[in-house]
């Protein structure tokens, strides 16, 4: 048998496993309307995802009221569970990558920025549920880049952190592996751009989903 270098991959799920980037930023979007609040431009909506709710849309608003803060969150919720799945896509090779993991013996866990009501909602939509041993969703921990989403995980799993790899797009997630110290792979097809990502120190950052089952069964 073959020996492995992890036993638990873990995903982010937004611009790392599905191409949601134009939806979330529509939903910004649509949140900021909702509040009476000037439009800002894509690259800063772009900036805050795979944060929280909350965290993003703070991010945005850093001088507004609580209560302005709480209305753009509801709104962007209500925006985003209320579009049907043809508003974002997996990647091209997400199913048959995740399978051919799952039937080399690694676990699958998800680590995301989304509520678990959006989270559950793109899983079952994407028929992908049954892949994953566990998922974490911000709204149920600490928002990245903070640890304890990861540190949940594993303790879930009952991994060592030195067993683990974490896969992103964004800074949130790399941040997020590093103050755990467990190793991270970065993807380059998502939201923020590689040289963002190279000041974690990824192992390596790849081009696409594909390439991100090579590297692992290479690794």
């Amino acid at each position: 048998m073959v020996k492995k270098s992890y036993d638990l991959i873990i995903f982010d799920w937004d611009g790392t496993l599905m191409d949601s980037k134009r939806h979330i930023v529509s939903c910004l979007e649509y949140s900021l309307q909702a509040v009476n609040l000037p439009a800002q431009p894509n690259d800063d909506l772009s900036r805050v995802i795979g944060l929280g709710l909350t965290e993003a849309i703070t991010a945005l608003l850093p001088n507004s009221d609580d209560q302005t803060i709480v209305a753009a969150c509801q709104a962007f919720r209500e925006k985003f569970l209320a579009a049907d799945k043809s508003s974002s896509q997996l990647f091209p090779h997400v199913e048959t990558t995740l399978t051919e993991l799952r039937q080399s013996g690694y676990y699958l866990a998800v680590a995301t920025g989304k509520s678990r009501a959006g989270l559950d909602k793109v899983l079952n939509e994407s028929g992908l549920i049954d892949l994953f041993s566990v998922t974490r969703c911000a709204d149920e921990t600490r928002s990245k880049p903070h640890p304890q989403m990861l540190e949940e995980i594993l303790t879930d799993m009952d991994t060592s952190p030195q067993r683990a790899i974490m896969i992103g797009d964004t800074e949130f997630d790399l941040q997020m592996a590093t103050n755990l110290r467990v190793d991270s792979l970065g993807v380059s097809y998502g939201v923020h751009a590689a040289t963002h990502l190279e000041k974690f120190n990824p192992l390596a950052i790849v081009d696409s989903v594909k390439e991100i089952g090579n590297w692992i069964h290479n690794s």
